[in-house]
């Protein structure tokens, strides 16, 4: 852990606990917003993984997952599915070759340069 994550106060860990027991959604997102914005994304990442999450008793830890999950999915990416399709199609093309001695005649990024 870096050491500006080891040197956040412990009040301000207290106190996002404190939000989570509270099941306050909007003041946890809050707090989350202004800890970014003072310390950046990685120590928030690192403060979280290491020093918030853990201390979670399993009911929080599970409300929180709850809202994660429920709340920061922005939008569900489109599916071009002809571009599926022509993927699809490929894979079965090299499922139905023969067997190539010393390995394969095809690499990995064959699939995305097509």
């Amino acid at each position: 852990m870096s050491e500006t994550a080891v040197q956040v106060p412990i009040t301000m860990i207290i106190s996002m606990l404190t939000t989570i027991a509270n099941r306050d959604w909007q003041q946890f997102k809050q707090m989350e917003a202004d800890f970014v914005h003072q310390y950046g994304v990685d120590v928030w990442q690192e403060v979280f993984n290491f020093r918030l999450k853990p201390a979670l008793d399993k009911d929080s830890d599970r409300w929180l997952l709850i809202q994660l999950c429920s709340t920061d999915i922005k939008s569900v990416p489109k599916i071009d599915l002809p571009v599926w399709e022509t993927e699809r199609e490929f894979i079965e093309k090299i499922k139905t070759r023969p067997a190539q001695s010393g390995g394969r005649d095809w690499q990995r990024e064959d699939l995305h340069e097509r």
